[in-house]
């Protein structure tokens, strides 16, 4: 097993242990962050009905209009707000935090800010 291997391996470890714990309902949809080095993707996820509600990335055109980069903080913080707009005309007020197995901090924890600036109950 190779060292990019090895890192997927852990990863997809740890998201599914996050995944065990963590699960969307119609009354609280779950915020599942995604991150690659160079992009972001953020869905509201009902779980039970197996349906994304909401989604936006940084490869999308809300984002491309900020003009922000998908690898900074600054630009994970405008995909939360986005997300968090989003959600809210949607419907959704409440949601749980899903952080994919990353650690919360850097991007991770900047859109789960932003997004709790716009509105969103986690």
């Amino acid at each position: 097993m190779n060292k990019l291997q090895k890192k997927q391996a852990g990863l997809a470890r740890r998201h599914r242990r996050v995944r065990g714990k963590v699960s969307g309902t119609s009354e609280r949809p779950r915020l599942c962050v995604t991150r690659s080095n160079s992009n972001m993707y953020a869905q509201v996820i009902d779980d039970v009905a197996g349906k994304t509600l909401c989604g936006v990335s940084t490869l999308g055109p809300d984002f491309k209009a900020t003009g922000k980069s998908g690898a900074t903080v600054e630009g994970a913080s405008a995909l939360g707000e986005i997300i968090g707009k989003k959600a809210l005309e949607a419907g959704i007020t409440a949601v749980v935090f899903d952080r994919g197995g990353n650690l919360y901090h850097g991007r991770i924890k900047a859109v789960a800010e932003s997004a709790r600036e716009a509105g969103l109950k986690f």
